[in-house]
């Protein structure tokens, strides 16, 4: 590609990360994807987690912009600065209460959407990182001095989109356990537990692993499916409220995505088909990555035979 198409691709790219972002900050998604990995969840209802524990006292929330938009999250800061370590922008971070048998007990979540699963380092790494950046930062906001009590547990979930194929359709979570080597000393579990990653790996129908936050989410961010049958999964499997406002944000996800598609059909046409599925592949090994994804993308856009598209990749 020349520098301006360079540019209106990079700029396609940046628009789609953004309106998956806005997208994940819908309080209704985020309700699904913390109930189904967080077990200080498990008992509480969707709407539940939605109105009662994201975000104790949101801004935005409980005072819509537009009458009918769904309420979304507020959030704590997405971009944490430390003049040592540099600066991490979270595409989501937000509070949370949790219910339990005394005081609710407050969290500190974050989700991010991954497009690209090899990044030439494990993505597991930078959860922890992430989640060890949300705990340090807590100094000087939730604790003062050596109030270490008063620290919040934190959570980092990975919504990847395009992982390998032996990780599709899996929720995995990492954690810190208590381990005895000599006796049987125990800790309270909220005074060690204060770090989980997860990694949700969507993959596609056929799997029996294909149902809840799974097939919410690779309905949600499928790169075939139109804005309206989306709309109607959303609504009729997950009850979800599709208002205007969000009805309007999963369809502008679903052009900007759609677009990043059309530059490496063009390339086609102006090329060939063979110099255009090449051009197309060098695209989405950019923006995806990894060659089971492409592959399907081939067959799909192309109707390439599977061995076919494997061979391209």
């Amino acid at each position: 590609m020349d520098q301006d198409a360079n540019v209106l691709h990079d700029s396609q790219s940046q628009a789609y990360d953004a309106a998956c972002k806005r997208v994940l900050s819908e309080k209704s998604i985020l309700a699904w994807i913390i109930k189904s990995c967080l077990d200080e969840y498990r008992d509480c209802s969707i709407q539940e987690i939605a109105e009662k524990y994201i975000e104790s006292q949101p801004q935005v929330g409980e005072v819509p912009v537009l009458p009918d938009a769904v309420p979304r999250i507020h959030g704590l800061d997405t971009e944490d600065k430390s003049t040592i370590e540099g600066t991490v922008l979270y595409d989501v971070r937000f509070r949370a209460a949790a219910p339990s048998d005394g005081k609710p007990i407050g969290l500190i979540i974050n989700v991010e959407a991954q497009n690209k699963y090899h990044t030439g380092y494990p993505l597991v790494k930078r959860g922890i990182y992430y989640c060890s950046r949300m705990l340090s930062a807590q100094h000087g906001t939730e604790f003062m001095n050596s109030e270490y009590g008063k620290i919040k547990k934190v959570c980092s979930i990975w919504i990847c989109l395009h992982p390998p194929k032996y990780r599709e359709n899996t929720i995995t979570k990492y954690r810190i356990v208590e381990e005895n080597l000599v006796g049987a000393a125990h800790e309270n579990a909220v005074d060690y537990d204060l770090l989980s990653v997860f990694m949700v790996c969507v993959g596609g129908p056929g799997n029996k692993n294909h149902t809840g936050i799974l097939r919410l989410l690779e309905a949600l961010f499928s790169e075939s499916l139109p804005p309206a049958e989306k709309k109607k999964i959303l609504q009729d499997e997950f009850d979800i409220n599709m208002s205007r406002a969000f009805e309007t944000e999963v369809s502008e996800m679903c052009n900007l995505s759609q677009g990043v598609w059309e530059k490496g059909m063009q390339s086609g046409m102006e090329k060939g088909m063979e110099k255009g599925i090449a051009a197309l592949v060098a695209e989405l090994q950019n923006f995806i990555g990894d060659p089971a994804a492409i592959a399907q993308s081939l067959v799909r856009r192309f109707g390439l035979p599977q061995e076919a598209a494997m061979e391209k990749v």
